[in-house]
C-alpha cells in the first residue's frame, strides 16, 4: 500500500496518514515547534533551502528535497521543488492503481503534506524595491505545490499559514497521525484563496508598471 486511509463512507469521514511532508516556507515563525511534533509522529520531513537549514539546526532530521529528487537547486533558486518526483509525489492519487503503479514505477513516493508560504512579493513591493527586485520575489514553486496538493486534497495536508499549524497537529492528535476530509477540504480552500490573492496582487504590480 502507497498510503494509509481510514474512511466511512457514510459520513464521509476519511482520515489519511501523514508520512512524507515538503516543508518549505519563507515565514518560518513556528515552524521548528511544528517540524519537531511531525517528527513525533514519525513523519520524514523534506525541505528546501534555508528551511531545511533552520530544521537541521535545530536537531530535526531533514531531508533536502535535491537529495530526494537527485536533481540539485539551480538558476540561483529559481528551480529548486519544479520536478516530477515533487510533483508526482504531490499529485499521485492514493486511490488509482493506475497511479500507484507509475509512482512505483517512476520512483515517486507520496508526499502527505506541503507546507508553503510565499515569497513576500507584497511587502517587497510595499518596501519600495526596484524592478528587479520584486520580479525576484514572484514566487513559481510555491504556488505550483500549493495548487497541486489543494487538487489533490483527498490525499495530500496544504498548509499555508502558520496560523493552521494547531489545527492540523490536534487534527492528527486525534487520528492517530492522520488528517480528517474536512480539514483537508477547509485547508484547500484557503491555498486557493492565498494563491488567488497572490497573483491579483502581482496582476496589480504588473498593470500599475505598464501605465506608468
Amino acid at each position: 500500500d502507497i498510503h494509509q486511509t481510514r474512511c466511512n463512507q457514510t459520513t464521509h469521514f476519511c482520515a489519511m496518514s501523514i508520512q512524507r511532508a515538503l516543508i518549505s516556507v519563507s515565514d518560518k515563525t513556528g515552524i521548528i515547534d511544528f517540524a519537531k511534533k511531525l517528527q513525533e509522529f514519525n513523519v520524514e520531513i523534506l525541505s528546501t533551502g534555508g528551511t531545511a537549514k533552520a530544521i537541521r539546526d535545530a536537531g530535526i532530521p531533514v531531508k533536502d528535497v535535491s537529495e530526494h529528487t537527485g536533481f540539485p537547486e539551480c538558476l540561483g533558486g529559481r528551480v529548486k521543488t519544479l520536478h516530477p518526483k515533487v510533483h508526482g509525489g504531490i499529485l499521485g492519487r492514493r486511490d488509482m492503481a493506475e497511479h500507484a503503479e507509475a509512482m512505483k514505477e517512476f520512483d515517486m513516493p507520496p508526499i502527505d503534506m506541503v507546507v508553503v508560504n510565499l515569497y513576500p512579493f507584497e511587502s517587497t513591493v510595499a518596501a519600495g524595491k526596484d524592478f528587479p527586485t520584486c520580479i525576484e520575489n514572484i514566487d513559481i514553486g510555491g504556488p505550483a505545490m500549493l495548487r497541486a496538493a489543494a487538487k489533490n486534497h483527498d490525499a495530500v495536508t496544504v498548509i499555508t499559514s502558520s496560523s493552521q499549524y494547531e489545527t492540523v497537529l490536534s487534527d492528527m492528535a486525534s487520528n492517530n497521525g492522520a488528517t480528517t476530509l474536512t480539514t483537508r477540504r477547509n485547508l484547500a480552500g484557503a491555498a486557493y484563496t492565498l494563491t488567488a490573492q497572490y497573483d491579483t496582487a502581482i496582476s496589480q504590480w504588473f498593470a500599475q508598471q505598464n501605465s506608468a
